[in-house]
């Protein structure tokens, strides 16, 4: 599945349905694909997504499944019927049963969606990894997650953009890195704690970007969209 002229997803992180519909519009305009995740499906569900998103945008649906296989099957088959997105998300760290029941729902579908893996959140280094028990470093835990999600047939991963070569080293050309955690030149990192330039991280070999708030955070929305836009097309 292929979204053409997408190269990036805005990331709209709010729960007021109004403000997301204009932020989603000011994105939509400016090329970008819409990520809605957990926080605004929990409070308005399909029917809100189905409200926000633009007529012909292409929708990131950021839902994290983690749970037993049968479980995660059953929100991949719920979450194509009523939203159809372009892609979705899952927990590398399921296990290969859950990632491949995902991917057979996927297959199944008559619209079929990527599905995205996620490896070590872009919140998250070294120290927060070893308090959770995994030794080693952040990027042999991200490599270790995606060959796993590889093997099992997943479209790709998300990861941060200081993976990308690594990754690319180790998967498949197919392979989708989808890259969060990114800041235009000069703006506030915020709570993420791996991040790159929009033009480094397509230029490392990221398929597709997730932006928030230098969009959404900004005073001028769809100025910021535009500009970011501008950045990755030339």
């Amino acid at each position: 599945m292929t979204a053409p002229g997408v190269l990036a997803f805005c990331a709209i992180d709010t729960i007021d349905l109004d403000q997301a519909k204009r932020l989603a519009a000011s994105a939509a305009a400016a090329g970008f694909g819409i990520k809605l995740g957990k926080e605004f499906f929990t409070a308005h569900g399909p029917q809100g997504v189905r409200a926000v998103l633009p007529p012909g945008a292409a929708l990131f649906l950021d839902l994290k499944f983690h749970d037993i296989p049968n479980t995660v099957a059953g929100g991949v088959r719920a979450a194509i019927a009523a939203v159809a997105p372009f892609c979705l998300t899952v927990h590398a760290g399921g296990g290969s049963a859950m990632l491949k029941a995902a991917v057979a729902e996927a297959r199944a579908a008559k619209n079929t969606p990527l599905i995205l893996a996620v490896t070590v959140l872009t919140s998250l280094d070294a120290s927060d990894l070893a308090a959770t028990g995994v030794s080693g470093t952040v990027e042999a835990q991200v490599k270790r997650l995606a060959a796993l999600a590889e093997a099992a047939g997943c479209d790709g991963v998300i990861c941060a953009a200081t993976e990308i070569a690594s990754l690319r080293t180790q998967a498949g050309s197919k392979f989708k890195l989808v890259v969060p955690g990114i800041r235009p030149a000069g703006s506030d990192a915020g709570d993420q704690k791996r991040v790159m330039t929009p033009r480094e991280a397509m230029t490392l070999g990221a398929d597709y970007l997730v932006i928030g708030r230098p969009i959404t955070g900004a005073t001028d929305p769809a100025a910021a969209a535009r500009a970011i836009g501008t950045e990755l097309r030339t």
